[in-house]
């Protein structure tokens, strides 16, 4: 029976809110933290096996509504700490002559910002490429794709981008990768465009290192996954 409150409402912050967060721990391919619920005096570890302060909001959310359905907090924590998590949301692909290979579904600049916010919780350069999912997005949100890079990239990272995926039809194509990536270094980042994602590959691994990860972006292409692999494969050799 879904209890009679109204509202259950959450934050990052305890005592703000119905729910909250506290001794929130980065780890590299997840989270840990306590919900808490101030006024029943309610605390139960969490373990996330996604990483990220926007999983925690995620997942006091979930708790809210698991609460509001009559589950009690440490079996709504429990049950969270049970869930493998998504494909592709910073997903661990594999690691290879010391450098990690994190394959990451974030395609907007939203998305974007998160995923490099949570990846700077950690030590280690990124080598992040950026398959933009077509022409449309890069055409609507030109200045909130430069942005989003050139404010979240360390001074050691470096944005690399092949060129959108096309798949026909009468779009504007008068906005490419090559746009998004000079508007990076003119904002002081580090960024290239190259004509196809084989050369963006080749690239990764040239400037490659021990202790640097490599980030593989973009939505709407299953063949990114099988790319990042293969990454993982060359990197062994």
């Amino acid at each position: 029976k879904a209890r009679e409150k109204a509202s259950i409402t959450y934050s990052l912050e305890a005592g703000k809110a119905d729910l909250g967060a506290r001794n929130i721990r980065p780890e590299p391919f997840g989270v840990s933290f306590d919900v808490v619920a101030s006024e029943a005096n309610i605390s139960a570890p969490v373990a996330l096996k996604m990483p990220g302060r926007h999983n925690v909001s995620n997942a006091l959310a979930a708790i809210a509504a698991a609460t509001a359905c009559g589950v009690a907090i440490p079996e709504a924590a429990l049950a969270l700490s049970s869930f493998e998590g998504v494909k592709r949301r910073l997903e661990f692909v594999g690691e290879a002559g010391g450098v990690t290979v994190i394959d990451d579904f974030a395609h907007n600049p939203d998305k974007i910002t998160a995923s490099l916010k949570a990846l700077h919780e950690f030590p280690g350069r990124l080598r992040v490429m950026f398959q933009p999912h077509g022409f449309g997005p890069l055409n609507k949100m030109k200045d909130e794709f430069i942005a989003c890079f050139a404010d979240n990239l360390n001074p050691d990272d470096i944005l690399m981008m092949p060129q959108p995926v096309y798949y026909g039809g009468s779009v504007d194509r008068s906005v490419s990768s090559s746009d998004i990536a000079q508007g990076v270094v003119a904002a002081g980042g580090k960024a290239e465009a190259f004509p196809d994602r084989d050369a963006c590959g080749a690239r990764l691994l040239e400037c490659a290192r021990p202790g640097d990860r490599i980030v593989i972006m973009g939505a709407r292409d299953d063949t990114l996954s099988i790319f990042a692999a293969g990454l993982v494969d060359k990197l062994g050799i």
